[in-house]
């Protein structure tokens, strides 16, 4: 008797579906189902991280800011002709919104 080799299509679907699923061991599928199941957790997860983005752009905005009035400053005691005026009025103006704070 002969024995019935499976056929080259089948040697390829298995190996695409073990590739099919490590590629979905990979991405933790299952733990991002479990995740959706359970909406308060995935509710305070994105609650901090919405926290955790909006503190770092205020301080990000704020160092550069602040970057930015001293550059403004120091290129101000260089007199450049049009530019210095320029550069004095706006340091002028910071300054004095924060006398007013």
């Amino acid at each position: 008797m002969e024995t019935k080799k499976p056929p080259e299509n089948m040697n390829y679907l298995n190996k695409k579906i073990e590739e099919l699923g490590l590629a979905m061991e990979k991405m933790k599928l299952a733990e991002y189902v479990e995740l959706l199941n359970k909406p308060t957790r995935l509710f305070f997860i994105n609650f901090f991280a919405g926290i955790a983005r909006g503190l770092g752009m205020a301080i990000g905005f704020t160092l550069l800011g602040a970057i930015l009035i001293y550059t403004l400053q120091r290129l101000q005691v260089l007199n450049l002709p049009v530019i210095g005026d320029f550069i004095a009025d706006i340091v002028r103006i910071v300054q004095a919104q924060l006398k007013m704070q």
